[in-house]
């Protein structure tokens, strides 16, 4: 728990503020923006806690002069019924090395977030989108982690990654060829029911962020000429999944 006042109208918000953590999924930086145009000026931090690799191109038309970081999250939670949330590991963020990134570093020091500054945060962040995407399969299924135990799901899972690690490398991601074995063993090794938030807003009914963990994708494939035959199928179904009329 924070100690302090909840505010829920921008224009209580007071002025200007040092930090701003942005919290919201990629399909709600738009609803956000009344909160970044009250809470930033030009020596803001606005740190990114979001899926993707876009953050920054996402949410810079809305934060004005303020400077934006994107990080990588490490925060497996689920929400309960009960309106807590169930965070089943420790939680860690990973942010560029840069000046501003500091501001972070020391918001969050002796807290129960740790908070890693890495040199090759393009790195980073590309393999942690690919265990995003791949966790897709699991709105398509409707099935949480031990469906990747299945040999067949394993299989399809090894080569959806290998197209997206080819993607990820196309965008300068230093990543090795173990890598989707990798991300396939650790959603083997995890507890079966581990879920994905992308399948607990499926779940819920919520707008998915389909776009900026799946098509990126193949947007960013077709852009440097890769084909992403496995990318050409999965989209569109997590597309209709999301905002389907019916």
């Amino acid at each position: 728990m924070v100690p302090g006042p909840v505010q829920t109208d921008p224009a209580q918000a007071g002025g200007t503020v040092d930090l701003v953590f942005l919290a919201v999924k990629a399909t709600q930086v738009e609803g956000a923006a009344p909160w970044l145009k009250a809470l930033c000026g030009p020596d803001t931090v606005v740190c990114v806690l979001q899926n993707g690799v876009e953050q920054e191109s996402i949410v810079r038309p809305y934060a004005g002069a303020a400077r934006v970081i994107p990080a990588v999250v490490w925060f497996p939670s689920e929400p309960q019924p009960d309106g807590s949330i169930w965070l089943r590991d420790e939680a860690h963020v990973t942010l560029p090395d840069r000046p501003e990134s500091r501001v972070v570093l020391d918001a969050l020091r002796d807290s129960w977030c740790a908070v890693e500054l890495a040199g090759d945060f393009t790195s980073v962040a590309w393999r942690k989108l690919l265990q995003n995407a791949v966790a897709g399969f699991m709105v398509l299924t409707g099935r949480r982690s031990g469906m990747f135990t299945r040999p067949d799901i394993a299989e399809l899972a090894l080569a959806y990654l290998r197209e997206c690690l080819t993607v990820a490398r196309a965008e300068g991601a230093v990543l090795g060829d173990d890598v989707p074995q990798q991300i396939v063993e650790v959603f083997q090794t995890s507890p079966a029911d581990m879920s994905s938030s992308i399948l607990a807003d499926r779940e819920a009914g919520r707008p998915l962020e389909w776009d900026i963990r799946n098509g990126v994708m193949q947007r960013r494939g077709r852009a440097h000429g890769i084909a992403t035959p496995i990318s050409d199928v999965l989209v569109p179904l997590l597309a209709a999944s999301s905002n389907s009329p019916a």
